[in-house]
């Protein structure tokens, strides 16, 4: 592996980013704190487009989804609705094999969304 190796090489692709993203949403539907948001939810679609933003967040290819206000719109999510998102992502990376730095890397990628999320 070379040092310019992006997260989303390093993690194995669309495939095991897939396999993230499934484990993640196990737990998000199990998790009374957000579950109610995707009650309405096709999951199948849910899972692609949550599999390309991911791979996207971390130099995969380039993502061509909805943005992330309007995605977000009308949902009021606040600061502990992003809190449980976090940990159930990390949580799924973690058993998935992903190193702790590697984690606290994607936190990185993925921080500056949060004022596009919260309060729409």
């Amino acid at each position: 592996m070379t040092e310019t190796a992006t997260l989303y090489d390093k993690l194995g692709g669309k495939d095991a980013i897939g396999s993230v993203v499934d484990a993640f949403y196990k737990k998000v539907l199990a998790d009374d704190r957000i579950n109610d948001f995707f009650k309405h939810t096709d999951m199948e679609k849910q899972r692609r487009h949550q599999t390309a933003f991911i791979a996207y967040a971390l130099g995969g290819p380039q993502y061509t989804g909805r943005s992330m206000e309007k995605a977000h719109e009308g949902m009021n999510l606040q600061e502990t609705h992003w809190d449980a998102v976090v940990e159930l992502l990390a949580a799924s990376l973690k058993e998935h094999g992903v190193s702790d730095e590697d984690i606290q890397a994607i936190a990185s990628n993925l921080m500056p969304l949060k004022p596009h999320i919260l309060g729409k």
